[in-house]
């Protein structure tokens, strides 16, 4: 079976594999406080411009998000996010485990906007309610959308007005940069703290955490340790992003997984069926009649988004760092096949 299900059903990139066998024995120091995780540091500052931020590298997204919206928040003040977003859809309610509301605000091609954020403040004037401290966007959104750089601008610029931070989930960065919407460098200057995502980027694990605003910075390990994110073998993690950071690796396995769905995207368009999304990156959102759905399954794999009037259904596909041309092909003629073209 072909699988478009995700963008990390496979293992990890080739060049993880053999660094991992050959530092296997090495005999790291633990906790992040090896040479592998100060490298990747080193490499992750210099890639985003900020020799001043703060990098910390946890195992998962929804780990990620919780430990740093945990310490970022106090106790009373609450996240404000698209309603899509995968801190009010996919996370299992983790935000609110730790107290903090999500506050959820309808979304533009699953945006958040500027007028929905003063909206969501707005709706929230006194201390009988949660107050709005944070904004949560994603860069790609949970639809396939991005977030340029002038979007970033508008947010930051709004953020600034009401006194919010702004916080972006990098689960998908690769695939964002290839699109050309923005950059590592404009990202961090726009942000207070943002993460840039591995697992679904050729890492078999791991996401690095950049903190760029000072006043967030103090104290983070102990929470970090607090809340189950400090890795005994936190070399593991540092090793993968020194490889992922190194010869534009990093850049280039997210240009061949939107490469991939692009092509994705041309060959369903060609044979005339529409999409949920206009997405520019690895996730495709097409639509089919039933009758397809039901021929194409027995080869293929992917994620269901809803029935739809009509005997038609909203499905994702996705392809990732590992895709091959084939299976994209493989794809294409299938559904070719059950259109009759």
């Amino acid at each position: 079976m072909i699988r478009f299900t995700n963008d990390y059903s496979e293992g990890a990139h080739p060049r993880i594999l053999e660094a991992l066998a050959r530092t296997n024995l090495e005999g790291n120091y633990g906790y992040s406080c090896d040479e592998h995780s100060d490298r990747a540091r080193a490499l992750i500052r210099e890639a985003i411009g900020r020799p001043d931020a703060d990098v910390h590298i946890l195992v998962g997204g929804t780990q990620t998000n919780t430990t740093a919206l945990c310490a970022f928040l106090r106790p009373h003040e609450a996240v404000i996010a698209a309603e899509s977003g995968h801190v009010c859809v996919h996370e299992t309610g983790a935000i609110e485990a730790t107290g903090h509301k999500c506050i959820a605000m309808p979304a533009v091609e699953g945006r958040l906007t500027p007028e929905a954020v003063r909206a969501a403040v707005a709706a929230h004037p006194d201390e009988h309610m949660v107050k709005p401290r944070l904004v949560y966007i994603s860069n790609t959104t949970e639809v396939g959308t991005v977030y340029t750089t002038a979007q970033l601008r508008e947010l930051r610029a709004v953020c600034d007005e009401l006194g919010l931070l702004l916080y972006l989930d990098g689960a998908r960065m690769a695939s964002a940069l290839a699109t050309g919407c923005t950059t590592l460098p404009e990202t961090a200057a726009l942000v207070d703290a943002f993460y840039i995502g591995g697992t679904k980027n050729g890492a078999m694990f791991g996401e690095a955490l950049c903190i760029l605003n000072p006043a967030l910075k103090p104290d983070f390990r102990y929470i970090l340790k607090q809340r189950g994110g400090m890795l005994a073998k936190g070399w593991l993690l540092g090793l993968q992003f020194e490889v992922l950071m190194q010869d534009g690796l990093y850049e280039q396995l997210g240009r061949h997984a939107n490469e991939m769905a692009m092509r994705l995207k041309q060959g369903i368009a060609e044979l005339g069926y529409g999409f949920g999304a206009d997405s520019p990156s690895n996730q495709q959102f097409p639509i089919f009649p039933d009758a397809v759905i039901d021929r194409l399954k027995g080869d293929f794999h992917w994620e269901t988004m809803g029935k739809l009037p009509g005997g038609r259904t909203h499905i994702r596909l996705v392809t990732s760092w590992a895709t091959q041309p084939e299976a994209v092909e493989a794809f294409l003629a299938a559904l070719a096949a059950c259109t009759g073209g």
